[in-house]
């Protein structure tokens, strides 16, 4: 996929961020990837500023140890 799509967020254990443009709107999701083949989406949210709010990132680093903790 294309860096200008998706990227790593650093200081996390294998959390990225997608980015989305639908008109002038701009959406993150964020999502990790299991065995190489799954994609498991956290959360998303419209981005605002230039900056990824630190709540998100903290909300989808929750959800995806949730998720590593349930399996």
């Amino acid at each position: 996929m294309p860096r200008n799509y998706i990227k790593h967020i650093e200081n996390t254990d294998g959390l990225y961020e997608i980015r989305v443009q639908i008109g002038s709107d701009i959406y993150r999701i964020f999502c990790f990837f299991e065995k190489e083949k799954i994609i498991v989406v956290t959360s998303g949210f419209q981005k605002k500023s230039q900056k990824t709010p630190h709540k998100e990132i903290k909300k989808a680093i929750k959800i995806k140890m949730e998720y590593e903790n349930e399996k």
